[in-house]
């Protein structure tokens, strides 16, 4: 993901923004409302050190939902614009992360409304709550660079939606609640949409994983 290492250019918040990351000692101590602050009080410049802790997550979770690298990235663009000029509003009843996501969230949605993208639906006639369990044994055995790497290669293959939300689920540790407030869904509604996902993800998971690893923890139940 190209943001651009040094500066950021902005051109549809009224004026140019060019942010320099060169202008702050990015300290991953220092909390998000710190940067906030700043920006809301004039120092626009601080706004890089947002961009620079948050790009690659909300690359990411575009390009699982629009599936399009260079759609992707005009999201991506599009999302910090409109944190960015949202800024204010957030009132920090939430994790700043949780906030910007659903901002992410949404603007996913409206990219995907826009092409009238149509997504592949998978088959989960045969599968069980025992073979999610299953699944998580397995990949518990693997090492964990190995683990994300599965889980991602197999998330690609399920619809956008479903890949975004088990992104937050296994990646970045939102809450039920989180993830609601994110996803535009009370907490219920996430569990049932969890569930179905994961029941979909470890179909998938079941032809991926070696069968060996899979075949033990079918002996071990």
């Amino acid at each position: 993901m190209e943001f651009g290492i040094y500066f950021l250019e902005f051109f549809q918040i009224g004026v140019t923004l060019t942010v320099k990351l060169s202008s702050y000692i990015i300290m991953s101590t220092i909390s998000d409302q710190h940067y906030i602050d700043k920006i809301l009080q004039g120092e626009t410049n601080a706004f890089a050190v947002l961009v620079d802790r948050y790009k690659d997550m909300i690359f990411t979770l575009a390009l699982k939902m629009v599936r399009n690298r260079e759609e992707a990235e005009e999201v991506a663009q599009d999302t910090f614009i409109k944190i960015y000029n949202s800024l204010n509003k957030f009132k920090g009843d939430s994790k700043f992360s949780t906030w910007i996501y659903k901002i992410a969230y949404n603007t996913c949605l409206d990219r995907l409304k826009k092409n009238k993208k149509e997504e592949n639906n998978i088959s989960i006639d045969e599968f069980s709550a025992h073979l999610i369990k299953t699944m998580d044994n397995a990949l518990s055995a693997l090492e964990d660079k190995e683990r994300k790497q599965t889980i991602q290669n197999c998330l690609n293959l399920l619809p956008s939606d479903e890949n975004f939300l088990l992104t937050l689920f296994y990646f970045e540790d939102q809450s039920l609640e989180e993830i609601g407030k994110i996803m535009n869904i009370n907490a219920n509604n996430v569990k049932v949409k969890l569930f179905r996902s994961r029941q979909k993800l470890a179909v998938i998971l079941k032809k991926q994983l070696e069968p060996e690893i899979v075949d033990y923890y079918e002996r071990e139940r």
